[in-house]
């Protein structure tokens, strides 16, 4: 069954450990990100964005196959299916839909706005028990060809934002989505830092944790962060065992153009990669 990430994301931030959100794209993607937290005993996010979302036909047939597979599967471990960077149109149609956790991206609102729909949303998911994440300081990356700079979020606004009642904050601390480019100037622990004293025991999230050095995510982990956000380094590990299947002309061996085979060495790749990350973050064991 979902639960929200409440619960997990508590006791990471007092075990001083992260939960890796893993998005997910597909049926490959969910299944073995599935398996490898059940295999590693660890508690895992699903993340799905808007735009997979429509990819994979709805929020409802998201919510359908996950639980199908909690099922079929036997996960036990904790499991919490979230919206990632969700509009507030989209938050509401995914409480919906049965998601168990939402994050509302207010952080392109003027602070006053962000602050108002945040409100309404909380009490929506408090009523219902879905855990939210808000964003203070946009996260950068590349957005329509353009690549923004991470930039650092306002500790005030971070508070006013936690205060209202949000299960888990978002705080740009210099981070961006996507791989990070060659001048990148690393994450901001002193922003961290003033953020995670402004804000006390709310768990806070590093979005775009793909390519950030290993030591840089266990300092942040150290200073507050407890939920950690992975998508590019899984698509760019199934990328490449699939380039390398198809390169070798294994689809043109036997069955070989088998879809369940061809997508195999892919969906291996992600789970080497989400065991690679869950042991990074310290989470394994942790269900």
């Amino acid at each position: 069954m979902l639960v929200s990430a409440k619960e997990m994301l508590t006791k990471a931030k007092a075990g001083k450990y992260a939960v890796g959100q893993f998005n997910i794209n597909n049926l490959e993607w969910t299944k073995s990100i599935l398996l490898t937290a059940q295999e590693l005993n660890s508690p895992v996010i699903l993340g799905v964005s808007e735009g997979a979302g429509k990819y994979m036909c709805g929020y409802k047939t998201i919510v359908g196959m996950v639980n199908g597979m909690l099922e079929e599967l036997n996960i036990t471990v904790p499991v919490a299916l979230h919206l990632d960077h969700g509009s507030y149109d989209g938050a509401l149609a995914c409480i919906e839909a049965g998601f168990s956790s939402v994050m509302f991206d207010g952080s392109h609102y003027p602070i006053d706005e962000n602050v108002a729909k945040t409100t309404e949303l909380v009490k929506i998911c408090e009523e219902k028990g879905i855990s939210i994440e808000a964003e203070v300081g946009s996260i950068g990356g590349e957005e329509d060809g353009v690549v923004g700079a991470g930039e650092c979020a306002d500790p005030d606004e971070c508070k006013m934002i936690a205060d209202l009642g949000v299960t888990m904050l978002a705080a740009g601390i210099g981070n961006i989505h996507g791989k990070y480019p060659e001048n990148w100037a690393g994450l901001s622990f002193e922003t961290l830092d003033a953020v995670q004293q402004k804000t006390g025991d709310m768990p806070l999230v590093l979005h775009g944790g793909t390519g950030i050095p290993a030591e840089m995510i266990q300092k942040a982990i150290s200073l507050g962060v407890s939920k950690i956000n992975v998508n590019t380094e899984c698509q760019l590990a199934f990328q490449e065992a699939t380039r390398k299947y198809i390169e070798a002309g294994k689809d043109l061996e036997g069955k070989g153009f088998d879809p369940r085979k061809l997508l195999a060495p892919g969906a291996e790749a992600i789970k080497a990669t989400v065991k690679e990350k869950m042991e990074l973050f310290g989470s394994v064991g942790k269900a």
